[in-house]
């Protein structure tokens, strides 16, 4: 009987995570084909399509500031509500209007409300008795939802408008609603996780009882930042480099459908594994394919090698990323992904405008966007190595100072 209450619970936890995770991330995964319809729609050169995702994407990650004030102290179900609201009202408006620079304004408003639930949805994961398998679901549901709307574009929305897009979204929240009864409300105002509350030990859990890990919590807001700004700049353009290989909008659709269903494997096997002591190796391994995918791209290449590039780039993303956001909660807990979700959005937002100057610097090419991305990524993956063995050399360290 004590046993069965928390297990319930993380699998609440993990439907909710699941739904407003597919969802309000959705235009990130399909966001190869909305830049590509944006720019095409209101004319917009690479600069400015970066603009709008970078304006929509900082929106999210300043969610994170208030959130720090709001989150331990109301009920998280009737801010999901609210917040649903907001992003409802935001997609709907948005596939309305012709404007750029109301476009922006909108985008920006409605990636608030998302970016509110978004921490939400990173604290509860924290909090969860397992939270690799939490965070694994977290982008397993992302990457599905993407796989859908990428695999569906050519059929419906390869001759819509980017509106129809945007109502899809509309219609996809109203079916969550009821998600956010997953929820009790007061998850976040209890002092213990789901598996504390039923006695059993949390791997690896941050040391120091009481107090964050400073130095090692700093890495991870800088390995989860770099690795953003990285992997946003590549994957935003990816459609146009695909298109300027000489492959068909629609086939990078396709093709991206097919590398985003490799991704939610990816996540799927994480969350299988969950915690696991080689988790360092595990995300080492997916930053050597992430970067080798994203090296495959120079040259303006063939379909079949863009394919290829794509799968790995997507394997490689779901794979590392819910190991390395468990290493950053072991070091800093829930109010530690806090700051790791204004990290993430600040990565979302600066990596689409940087490569969109990159792009229209070198007149349309995207060899520089490339490289840069590629140097970003190494920068995170030496901040992803201080994070991920900081607890060990705090256990090692442990009995010199008792």
């Amino acid at each position: 009987m004590t046993t069965t209450a928390p297990r319930l619970s993380d699998r609440r936890a993990y439907g909710y995570i699941a739904a407003f995770s597919a969802v309000f991330n959705a235009v990130l995964l399909v966001a190869p084909v909305i830049a590509t319809k944006l720019g095409e729609q209101f004319s917009l050169d690479a600069l400015q399509v970066g603009a709008v995702f970078s304006v929509e994407l900082g929106c999210f990650s300043l969610a994170t500031i208030p959130a720090f004030l709001w989150l331990r102290n109301t009920d998280l179900r009737v801010v999901s509500l609210i917040c649903l609201g907001i992003v409802i009202l935001g997609n709907a408006v948005t596939a309305m209007i012709d404007s750029y620079a109301l476009l922006v304004v909108i985008r920006g408003l409605t990636a608030l409300g998302a970016g509110s639930v978004m921490v939400i949805v990173l604290s509860i994961s924290a909090k969860t008795a397992n939270p690799s398998r939490a965070y694994g679901v977290f982008v397993a549901s992302q990457l599905a939802m993407g796989a859908l709307i990428l695999a569906i574009f050519p059929a419906l929305f390869s001759a819509q408008p980017v509106s129809a897009i945007y109502w899809t979204l509309v219609v996809l929240c109203v079916l969550i609603i009821p998600a956010a009864w997953l929820l009790r409300g007061d998850e976040l105002r209890r002092g213990r996780s789901s598996a504390e509350t039923a006695g059993e030990p949390r791997p690896e859990a941050p040391a120091a009882t009481g107090s964050l890990q400073i130095g090692p919590l700093l890495g991870g807001m800088a390995a989860l930042l770099t690795f953003y700004i990285g992997l946003s700049g590549v994957w935003t353009y990816m459609a146009d480099v695909a298109v300027a290989g000489g492959t068909t909008l629609d086939e990078a659709s396709t093709m991206l459908s097919l590398a985003t269903l490799v991704g939610v494997v990816s996540a799927l096997l994480t969350t299988i594994v969950g915690e696991h002591r080689l988790y360092r190796w595990f995300v080492l391994i997916g930053y050597g394919l992430m970067i080798s995918s994203i090296l495959l791209l120079l040259g303006g290449v063939p379909a079949f090698v863009f394919a290829i590039s794509a799968m790995m780039f997507k394997f490689a993303w779901s794979w590392l990323l819910p190991f390395l956001m468990s290493a950053v909660s072991k070091v800093g807990g829930p109010q530690g992904m806090n700051a790791a979700n204004l990290m993430i959005g600040t990565g979302l937002a600066i990596g689409p405008l940087v490569a969109g100057g990159l792009i229209d610097g070198s007149g349309g090419q995207f060899t520089s966007m490339l490289i840069v991305s590629v140097c970003v990524l190494v920068v995170s993956i030496i901040a992803s190595v201080y994070v991920m063995w900081a607890p060990k050399r705090r256990a090692a360290a442990a009995p010199a100072t008792a």
